[in-house]
């Protein structure tokens, strides 16, 4: 991502949120992932990195996911141990053997098919390595929990290391003895003993230091006291220290055996170092996103803002901790208004706004989750741009105007549409008049290369610029006029007002100060920001009225196509009955041929053949009447032309058998032919007696016997009310009920999301209405849980 200028990070306050993820991380390489984070603009890679967050969220609220505790950075250990005949120390195996423990624990967690299938995102992690159980079991036989090498690491080692007990024993009774014949005879001072140079000695006054046998290994300061190994212990001591050398080269060459051993698995020890350490910043990401109550937000690839109950994440970390409510706000740019022209009164809340949606949208790109509703969408940005705070440069001979008219340059050569501009106070630092001018130029030129951004201003004709021009959306913080306090309420559709005079008389100006600045700004300068905000509301008045409109029409449309089809179906049904009526007639016909024919065979011996022939000829007129009748029938209701221009049946579609109303997948087709694959059959059917389906939801897999085919074959038991208004929900579920009463349907499913609820009240509302024992219910967490409603009818 590019980002201008260079210390935008800190402008939004990027690197603290960094610094929050790095205190979260359990070693030093989780860390370094950590402070070297940076956003990504491949849309697969960074929904990849929410999911993995997700997913250990997820885990880790149900108490169902492996931790990754404290271990060290063993880069320098694998390197050197690639180098042939070296050996690691105790303490450099048992780092390693630290991390091999945590390997391992990751690779059980994931030994069960339920979690790889629960937890697809981080198994995924973990499925491109293969785990050597014996590396990790190699360095137990040698090393215990502690780092020691153990005694029974070699039986040389377990027998060098019973002597060695055995002569300490030896020792210790031995110098008690000399102790205590010592103390008898008052050679030794208060402190008995002592350790010098590794050796136990006794503590002798100098005056006595003659009179005990032995080495003397050193002298107090004053040179009072001498330190004396007594002769009895120091042929004991020269065997312990012996066995002691013995025991140091049995360790080296058990230390060596180990690191040969291991060496030919750098690359595995490798790959679980990488791994842990990157589970490791997913382990921080989740801790932090549970800690700010984040969310995952849905990415699209195309340049979006769509935030629902967004909050500045270290705003929100910080009023938790005193327990403040955090304001959240809504925020919804796209092609149609892409450029958020921000405006109210000081302290109000303007720059955090602004600096909110940089802040969530980095993180958003770095695979964090983030502190909004999970209905959010966010699109992805190539480029960056935060003109926030005062840039002066004493070095480079830059005022605070100059250094904004430098950045706003940089940002017109390199702007385009799929960059994202934060501007705060725009225009400010030089004279109003012509520094609003310019700042109409730069914004002009910003929105003519279709940048996304928000832009804090208290400039009347950049309010009034942003109302004339498309692209561009007023928006305001709202304040109480009664309290002349801030909400901190951001209102996208009409500009704020910078509340000059009241906030003045507030803080106790003078009202001959005050007077006389309300007649030098002069009416049609105070008039303006009045102005723009009855347009303003006017405007939105009537976007909300068309958008109302809008939603009846679809709601009507949307009611008139299930009339129109309802209707359909019940004159299908119709001609059904009449073509059944008529079949019956004509097998009825058929049951009597034998007794016509016995009747014109006796009228043929009575000689009476005319009235035979008439007889028979009747007969026939009668058959064939209700056998074009039954054809006709049958044209309309199986072969009528469809309203729709179809495009010809291929292998793949799924199809509708027009008699029956069986559906399938079709296999492979044939000239006039297909072979239609139903359930566990495989037909051949004509062409035109098949139809093609929507979709392959509509498919009756099992065997059932219905009266009400047509319904069934087409009715679609999913419904999916998200993204519409309270009242379009009432009503298209009600028209979704209704068709699935009438085709007889024994599930529903309804997705309504989870939000706020209002949509899944809704629902409910609506199926509470139905004289029918239904029964609710939602499915598991991977199926949707909360968001989707199961009916039973």
């Amino acid at each position: 991502m590019n980002l201008l200028p260079k210390d935008a990070y800190e402008k939004l306050e990027f690197d603290k949120v960094l610094a929050l993820l790095r205190e979260r991380c359990s070693g030093d390489m989780g860390r370094a992932m950590a402070a070297e984070l940076r956003p990504s603009t491949k849309v697969k890679e960074i929904n990849r990195w929410l999911d993995e967050v997700m997913e250990f969220k997820q885990g880790t609220d149900d108490r169902n996911m492996f931790t990754v505790g404290a271990y060290d950075d063993v880069s320098e250990e694998l390197r050197m141990l690639e180098i042939e005949g070296y050996v690691l120390s105790e303490s450099g195996l048992a780092k390693l053997n630290v991390l091999l423990l945590q390997a391992k624990e990751i690779f059980n967690f994931f030994g069960s098919e339920g979690r790889q299938k629960t937890y697809e995102a981080l198994f995924a992690l973990v499925r491109q390595l293969h785990y050597e159980q014996e590396l990790s079991a190699a360095i137990e036989r040698v090393i215990d929990k502690d780092g020691v090498i153990r005694s029974d690491a070699s039986d040389e080692l377990a027998r060098i290391r019973r002597l060695i007990g055995s002569k300490q024993r030896e020792v210790e009774k031995t110098f008690r003895q000399v102790i205590e014949k010592y103390r008898r005879a008052g050679y030794l001072s208060d402190t008995v003993e002592s350790f010098r140079n590794g050796r136990r000695v006794l503590s002798v006054p100098s005056e006595h230091k003659r009179k005990i046998r032995g080495i003397i290994h050193d002298e107090s300061a004053t040179g009072k006291t001498a330190f004396i190994e007594p002769d009895a212990v120091i042929g004991i001591n020269n065997d312990i220290f012996d066995f002691q050398q013995e025991e140091k080269r049995e360790i080296y060459r058990i230390l060596r055996e180990l690191s040969a051993t291991l060496r030919p698995y750098v690359s595995h020890i490798t790959g679980y170092r990488d791994l842990i350490a990157y589970l490791d910043l997913v382990q921080a990401k989740a801790v932090l996103a549970r800690q700010m109550k984040a969310e995952r937000p849905k990415v699209d690839h195309r340049p979006t803002i769509g935030i629902k109950d967004g909050r500045h994440p270290l705003l929100f970390l910080k009023n938790k901790q005193f327990g403040r409510k955090t304001v959240p706000f809504d925020l919804k740019l796209t092609g149609k208004n892409r450029i958020l022209m921000l405006s109210g009164p000081n302290a109000g809340g303007k720059s955090i706004a602004m600096k909110s949606v940089g802040l969530l949208q980095l993180m958003v790109q770095c695979g964090m989750l983030v502190s909004v509703d999970a209905e959010s969408e966010m699109g992805v940005f190539k480029q960056v741009f935060a003109d926030i705070g005062d840039q002066q440069s004493i070095e480079d001979d830059l005022s605070t105007y100059s250094s904004r008219l430098k950045n706003a340059r940089e940002f017109l050569e390199a702007a385009d549409d799929r960059t994202l501009v934060l501007i705060d106070e725009f225009g400010s630092g030089t004279d109003p008049a012509s520094g609003g001018a310019i700042a109409e130029g730069i914004l002009d030129g910003l929105n003519y290369r279709k940048v996304y951004g928000v832009i804090t201003t208290h400039y009347s004709n950049l309010k009034i610029y942003a109302y004339k021009t498309k692209g561009i959306v007023n928006g305001g913080m709202h304040f109480d006029k009664d309290t002349l306090s801030p909400t901190y309420e951001l209102k996208v559709g009409r500009p704020g007002s910078s509340y000059a005079f009241e906030i003045a008389g507030k803080s106790g100006l003078p009202k001959r100060v005050l007077e006389y600045a309300r007649k030098r700004a002069g009416k049609n300068e105070r008039a303006v920001d009045q102005l723009l905000v009855d347009l303003q509301r006017e405007k939105q008045e009537s976007e909300e009225q068309i958008q109302n409109l809008e939603q009846k029409q679809k709601t009507l449309d949307a009611l008139t196509r299930t009339y129109e089809e309802l209707h359909r179906e019940m004159e299908v049904r119709r001609k059904r009955m009449k073509l059944e009526a008529k079949e019956q007639a004509l097998q009825e016909t058929a049951k009597y041929n034998k007794e016509m024919e016995n009747l014109i065979r006796k009228l043929r011996e009575e000689k009476k053949i005319e009235e035979a022939k008439e007889e028979a000829k009747r007969l026939r007129q009668k058959r064939e009447k209700i056998g074009d009748q039954v054809t006709e029938l049958r044209e309309n209701i199986y072969y009528a032309p469809s309203h729709k221009d179809e495009e010809p049946i291929q292998p793949g579609d799924f199809v509708r058998l027009r008699a029956g109303g069986a559906t399938g997948e079709v296999e492979s087709v044939n000239k006039k032919k297909a072979v239609v694959i139903v359930g566990d059959l495989r037909l051949t059917v004509k062409l035109r007696d098949l139809e093609k389906t929507k979709d392959q939801l509509t498919l009756q897999r099992n065997k059932s016997v219905s009266s009400d085919v047509v319904g069934v074959a087409t009715f679609q038991n999913k419904l999916d009310v998200r993204g519409m208004r309270y009242e379009e929900v009432l009503a298209t579920t009600e028209a979704f009920v209704d068709r699935a009463l009438m085709a007889n349907a024994s599930q529903l499913r309804i997705v309504h999301g989870k939000g706020s609820g209002t949509l899944k009240r809704a629902v409910r509302q609506k199926l509470s209405e139905y004289n029918h024992d239904f029964t609710l219910s939602h499915p598991p967490r991977e199926m949707g849980g909360d968001g989707v409603t199961i009916v039973e009818l």
